[in-house]
This record gives C-alpha cells, structure tokens and sequence, in this order.
C-alpha cells in the first residue's frame, strides 16, 4: 500500500499554514517532513502532532492507496 499526503497539503493551503510554519509549529523533524514530501511513511507520532496543530484526524491528512 502507498500512503498520500494529498489531503494535507490541501489542508494546509486551505487554512494557509505553510510547510514550513507547520514543521516549526508541530515540532516534527525537517526528516520527517522530507518523507512527507516523498509520500514515504512516518510514525503515528508525527502524525499525531500535525493533527493537534491542524485540530484535526488523522484521516484528515493521510490517505492509504491501494
């Protein structure tokens, strides 16, 4: 399975928070939002500090693709 980020990127531009401004509110690794970028995968912990920062669910943000 591959893992999208799409939705958080909409998310973003939609509340318009940059990537960067996400990174230094959240607190994740410039690694972690490298792999992000990629569309590689990253830890429940990462994804659970976007989601308190964008006040939002996980599903909110990451999509599993077949």
């Amino acid at each position: 399975m591959k893992v999208s980020y799409k939705k958080l990127w909409k998310l973003l531009i939609d509340k318009e928070i940059s990537q960067a401004e996400l990174r230094k509110i959240s607190g994740i690794s410039s690694g972690s939002m490298t792999k992000l970028k990629k569309g590689e995968s990253v830890s429940m912990d990462v994804l659970w500090k976007i989601c308190s920062v964008l006040d939002c669910n996980i599903g909110d943000v990451v999509e599993f693709i077949r």
